[in-house]
């Protein structure tokens, strides 16, 4: 959730404007001015003003004194009683774009005044009173619930002199707060304001994070909430889940309504689901349908548990031929085949043949290396070209060598006998023994 007013919480991190900039996310319901870079019609200007409050209360005032004020400027207006203090969220003509959005009429005589700019004593009050807030909505939730009220005190909203307070609260009954004020008036000597919110305004008063990981809606942009019903659900084919359709206020989504007239306009094509097909096969029922691929599966209601996807066109050819009693053959001449996705080819940019190079490199190296070090015999030829026909004879495991193992024929090589395998492998092996150990081991 962004900061309410930059300049009364503290400079947040990052931000370079003091939140006066009216361009980016930093203040709450933030509003756009894309005539700020346009000269203003010639003679008087408009003489309203928007003031935004905490949590993106927005109220209109009227300019009396035509005081040169621009975005993010801190001013006093009118109070009842007292004076307030807000920020400044629109100036000039739109505005009176805004005030034509929400039938606000200008001839109206109930319009507050725009005092003045506020100066360093008011700013210094309104961050005293800002900084109670937060310990009077708890002491009121204890009083409440010491009184026994069923009601849930969600925000207290201190005005800009520090001699009234607003406390937002949702009561799914009627609550009768007499004591309560007297009991808030006397604890906190203050003037008592009760002003009953619903769900959704009050979610967006506290803000949070939606399901779909960014920020309420309400708390950032949405200012009107409409009617949401679980009709717009069923029509963009969505499931009846409560728990999945319904936003942190516990009403449904807002956003269900964002794309329903795109839903709408696309279900003009589709016919009418309850409507069955009838071919000589037999009859068919609706399953489902998908709105973005303009299909229909229906599957036979005797015999049939495969379901048949056809084309929108298709369909509707049926069903005119059903008003016509004509039957086709069965729905399987209507079939849509499933398109089959074909996997990516990828192709080099850096001449590299194949993303697992590096992995037959280690293969193909691991290869030599076990190639060297595997027992070489006199029966295996390569072995014998690749080390000079000098093969390293190895003792064989779990087996002693037959003989006295000192017995090699020409060239120091072990002889092959059958049944007989070679000894252990000589260190020496490129240069003979002496004849000496010959005799000795022939005596």
């Amino acid at each position: 959730m962004g900061c309410t007013n930059c300049s009364s919480n503290g400079l947040p991190k990052g931000c370079k404007s003091n939140g006066s900039c009216g361009t980016s996310s930093c203040d709450k319901l933030s509003v756009f001015d894309w005539l700020s870079n346009m000269e203003q019609p010639a003679g008087k200007k408009f003489e309203f003003v928007e003031i935004r409050f905490k949590n993106g209360r927005k109220e209109f005032y009227k300019n009396t004194q035509d005081l040169p004020v621009h975005i993010g400027d801190n001013v006093a207006v009118e109070g009842s009683p007292g004076h307030d203090i807000g920020t400044v969220s629109l100036t000039g003509e739109l505005v009176r774009l805004q005030m034509r959005q929400k039938n606000v009429k200008l001839d109206a005589s109930d319009f507050k005044k725009l005092y003045r700019k506020a100066n360093t004593r008011d700013i210094e009050i309104w961050q005293q009173a800002r900084e109670r807030e937060q310990e009077t909505m708890v002491r009121s939730r204890v009083l409440a619930r010491e009184l026994k009220l069923v009601m849930k005190i969600s925000d207290v909203e201190y005005q800009g002199d520090g001699n009234k307070a607003t406390f937002y609260y949702t009561a799914e009954e009627r609550v009768d707060f007499r004591e309560l004020i007297r009991v808030l008036a006397s604890e906190f000597k203050i003037r008592v304001e009760m002003r009953q919110i619903g769900a959704r305004q009050e979610a967006g008063r506290v803000g949070g994070i939606g399901s779909c990981g960014r920020e309420l809606c309400c708390s950032t942009w949405l200012t009107d909430f409409r009617s949401v019903n679980t009709a717009a659900a069923r029509y963009q084919q969505l499931s009846l889940n409560p728990q999945k359709l319904a936003g942190q206020c516990g009403k449904l989504k807002c956003c269900l309504n964002y794309e329903l007239d795109s839903y709408l306009d696309a279900l003009k094509e589709f016919p009418d689901t309850s409507q069955n097909l009838y071919t000589q096969k037999g009859e068919a029922l609706f399953q489902k349908m998908d709105i973005f691929k303009g299909r229909l599966w229906y599957a036979y209601r005797e015999g049939g548990t495969d379901w048949v996807a056809m084309d929108v066109s298709k369909v509707n050819e049926i069903i005119a031929e059903n008003k016509q009693n004509k039957k086709p053959a069965a729905l399987e001449d209507f079939m849509v085949v499933e398109d089959t996705i074909a996997s990516p080819t990828y192709e080099s940019a850096i001449e590299q043949d194949s993303i697992t190079r590096f992995d037959q490199s280690k293969s193909r190296s691991s290869k030599k290396r076990k190639s060297k070090k595997r027992p070489q015999g006199s029966n295996n030829p390569n072995a014998q070209k690749a080390q000079g026909n000098k093969p390293k004879p190895q003792k064989p495991k779990g087996q002693a060598p037959k003989g006295n193992g000192k017995s090699q024929g020409e060239g120091g090589q072990p002889q092959s006998k059958s049944g007989q395998k070679p000894g252990r492998p000589n260190n020496n092996r490129n240069r003979r023994r002496p004849p000496q150990n010959k005799k000795k081991s022939e005596e």
